[in-house]
């Protein structure tokens, strides 16, 4: 499982602006900061050809007019020196994943900045139930393998005893059982900062993973604007 909310793209105006430097061709820039009232009809990116321009929802208000477009596109292909401008392209959102996804991701420090939620502690702020883990492909019965899920069930039931004994004593011996106990399914919510140059990685190194996590994620990626700067 993995849960991916309060998405935000901005540096649009920035990266722009930084592409051009090199060739001193600002005066070839037609992309435009606008203030959008929600009608495409009478937009400045209407009278540019096409709303499909515009950078909204996601992000700021800026049309990406053919000029600029052009010359990202040119740039992005051109290999890792020349798409500089992608790292000013900064991404936020808010990502709930379980701990075995988010190991992985941690092989992206470059460019990446993450704010989670603490489980040192917070651990035993509330009770444990199943909605806390991704165990949506443990089997339920089997005749050969066995019910899955109830493992998980009874690690679950530990979790909580030793949350209540922890909370009752205020031992650290009962929070230990629930640091150590903890399964990698457990999910976790981080607020992250990328940009388009660490998400272009991660998107050509993970497209095809075998986690279903990453594949969602990738997928996601194809969603944001100008995603062709990504997915290539």
């Amino acid at each position: 499982m993995l849960k991916i909310e309060n998405a935000e793209v901005i540096g649009w105006e920035h990266a722009i602006r930084g592409m051009r430097n090199p060739k001193n061709s600002w005066e070839k820039s037609d992309s435009l900061i606008i203030d959008c009232d929600g009608e495409c009809s009478s937009c400045d990116a209407y009278e540019l050809g096409s709303d499909d321009y515009c950078t909204l929802p996601l992000g700021e208000n800026i049309v990406i007019g053919p000029n600029d477009r052009k010359l990202m596109t040119q740039l992005a292909k051109a290999g890792t020196d020349h798409r500089k401008f992608m790292r000013m392209i900064t991404v936020y959102l808010d990502i709930t994943a379980p701990l075995y996804w988010w190991k992985e991701f941690d092989t992206y420090k470059v460019g990446t900045i993450v704010n989670s939620c603490s489980t040192m502690h917070k651990i035993a702020e509330k009770k444990f139930t199943l909605e806390d883990f991704s165990c949506e492909h443990l089997i339920e019965d089997d005749e050969v393998m066995g019910a899955w899920k109830s493992s998980l069930n009874r690690t679950i039931a530990d979790l909580n005893t030793a949350r209540e004994l922890f909370l009752e004593n205020n031992d650290k011996k009962y929070w230990w059982q629930m640091i150590q106990l903890l399964p990698a399914s457990f999910n976790q919510k981080r607020t992250v900062q990328l940009n388009y140059q660490v998400l272009r990685n991660i998107y050509h190194a993970r497209k095809e993973h075998k986690l279903d996590e990453w594949r969602y994620f990738c997928e996601w990626l194809e969603t944001l604007p100008y995603s062709e700067l990504i997915t290539d």
